[in-house]
């Protein structure tokens, strides 16, 4: 467990503010969340973030692979001190692996590890999604008070980061669906347009005439409007190129 200088705690949280939505993943704002969170505490720690959406578990950030072997490991139990940190919005911390009786597989596991202690603090996030900033410590009771006070300190400020990273990057994919849906309405106009138009019928029976073929070729709609609007396309290409 080697990490890079100490970062003092208004260095620490000046970083956070300086976390610019839409120029980095949510991916790469997690794993630099992590960095710091480790630079900031004065002890030797490793760290994680887990997020929890309804019944899944997913450690989205680490440090080292320790720290993911461990959160994987609750994860497999449906059951630890990262999982209800989250859950709970509770503050959990071990003292003594070796003798912590809460998780005695995750606690054996980790001791085996030669992670002795750990502490998980909440991270809300949002109101289906939430979170723990984990830290795993090879020496027993790693965490006094104000190591606790400056962690929590320091989660309070990375939830505000993570879920604006969060709403942004969510926002950013409903705004691509959106597109998306506009753009597959559109084609699906224009093949109705052409279906209407070669057989003299209205918007709904031409509808009707493209969702049938949609079934009877296993085709999604949207791709069987596409094929019929490049084949009329290029038809009409082909009919311009040959005339004199």
């Amino acid at each position: 467990m080697s990490h890079e200088a100490r970062l003092e705690a208004n260095d620490a949280f000046a970083q956070l503010s300086r976390i610019m939505l839409g120029e980095e993943s949510l991916p790469a704002i997690l794993e630099r969340l992590v960095q710091i969170a480790c630079q900031v505490l004065p002890i030797t720690v490793e760290a994680s973030i887990t997020l929890l959406s309804g019944d899944n578990a997913t450690t989205v950030a680490s440090t080292d692979d320790v720290a993911v072997k461990l959160d994987e490991r609750q994860y497999g139990d449906d059951r630890g001190p990262c999982l209800d940190a989250a859950a709970a919005g509770e503050r959990i911390s071990i003292v003594d692996m070796r003798s912590d009786a809460r998780w005695p597989r995750f606690a054996e596991a980790a001791a085996d590890m030669g992670v002795l202690s750990s502490l998980s603090v909440p991270l809300p996030i949002q109101r289906h999604v939430t979170g723990a900033l984990n830290f795993y410590a090879t020496a027993l009771d790693a965490f006094n008070d104000d190591t606790i006070d400056l962690a929590e300190s320091f989660a309070a400020h990375a939830a505000v980061a993570v879920a604006n990273a969060h709403l942004y990057e969510t926002t950013a994919a409903l705004a691509e669906q959106m597109k998306a849906a506009m753009a597959n309405r559109a084609v699906i106009e224009q093949a109705k347009g052409i279906v209407m138009r070669d057989r003299g019928c209205n918007a709904d029976e031409a509808f009707d005439a493209l969702a049938l073929l949609s079934q009877q070729t296993h085709t999604k709609l949207r791709d069987v409007a596409q094929q019929l609007v490049d084949q009329v396309s290029s038809t009409s290409q082909r009919q311009r190129g040959s005339t004199p």
